[in-house]
C-alpha cells in the first residue's frame, strides 16, 4: 500500500493532529483526523495499611467535564523522556510522593479511533515525600482509598474514569497472583 499523504492541522506543547488520507484494502481513499501523541503513563500508587492495601488516588477538576472526578494519577510523556522517569515526575507532581519501585502492569490504547496513544500503567511502591510543582492548570486532591472499596467503585459503575478501572483491575490481579506465588 502506498504511504499516506498527511499534514499537520494543529500543534501543540505535547500532541499535534494530524490530517492523513490513506487507502483501505478496497482501494477507497479516506482522510481522518489523528492525534499524535507521545505516549502516558497511569500510576497506581500503592502502600500498605491496617485495612488492606491503599492506592492514592486524585480528586481533580477536568475542564473538558466541568466537574471534579475520581482517577489515579497520570501525564504525558515529554518526546524524548523515558518511561520510567515519566512516572516518577508525574507521581511527584501529582501526589507529593515518590516511589523506589515500579512495577509494569502492560500497556493500553485510550482511543484508537482518535489517537495513536499509548498509556504504560505502573504499580508505584515504597512511596516516601518527594514533591514537585505540579502544572499551573491542575486542581488535585491526593485522596487515599482501598483497592477492595475501588474495586467495587470499577464493578459498580461509580468509578467512570476508563484508565483508572482497567489499571485497578489489573492492580487486583497482580496483588492476588502475587499472594498465590
Amino acid at each position: 500500500m502506498p504511504p499516506p499523504s498527511s499534514q499537520i492541522i494543529w500543534q501543540g506543547d505535547s500532541w499535534y493532529l494530524r490530517e492523513e488520507t490513506r487507502r483501505l484494502p478496497d482501494g477507497t481513499a479516506v482522510t481522518c483526523g489523528i492525534v499524535v501523541h507521545p505516549g502516558s503513563v497511569v500510576l497506581v500508587p500503592l502502600r500498605p495499611s491496617p485495612a488492606g492495601p491503599e492506592i492514592l488516588m486524585l480528586r481533580q477538576y477536568r475542564q473538558t467535564l466541568g466537574q471534579t472526578i475520581l482517577e489515579l494519577p497520570a501525564g504525558t510523556r515529554h518526546w524524548d523522556e523515558v518511561w520510567l522517569d515519566c512516572a516518577q515526575r508525574e507521581l511527584r507532581e501529582e501526589t507529593g510522593y515518590r516511589a523506589e519501585q515500579f512495577i509494569s502492569l502492560g500497556e493500553i490504547w485510550p482511543a484508537p479511533g482518535l489517537t495513536d496513544e499509548v498509556m504504560h500503567i505502573f504499580l508505584a511502591q515504597e512511596l516516601t515525600p518527594a514533591p514537585l510543582p505540579g502544572d499551573v492548570d491542575e486542581t488535585i486532591e491526593v485522596t487515599p482509598m482501598l483497592l477492595a472499596e475501588l474495586e467495587t467503585m470499577a464493578q459498580d459503575g461509580r468509578l467512570q474514569d476508563g484508565k483508572s478501572v482497567v489499571a485497578v483491575w489489573r492492580t487486583a490481579v497482580y496483588l492476588q497472583n502475587r499472594s498465590r506465588s
